[in-house]
């Protein structure tokens, strides 16, 4: 959870640039065909993530789903 606002954040930490590039790429690509798009921050390997419904004003299941989905990817 995200203190002061209703959201979700977690980290990714991968082995160089390239694998949280990817990583990225895989997520861009579903986050497009659900119509639902990160916040997120990269440097070299490290990914951050927040997911947060502005249209709602905090979560919804769109966030929960795409949560889902970005575990699987980043196993």
């Amino acid at each position: 959870m995200v203190e002061g606002r209703d959201a979700i954040y977690k980290e990714f930490l991968f082995k160089d640039f390239n694998q949280a590039f990817g990583f990225m790429t895989r997520i861009a690509i579903q986050a497009d065909k659900m119509d639902h798009h990160p916040e997120w921050f990269n440097v070299y390997n490290k990914v951050q993530i927040t997911l947060s419904t502005h249209d709602c004003g905090g979560l919804s299941q769109r966030d929960v789903k795409l949560a889902n989905f970005i575990e699987q990817v980043a196993k």
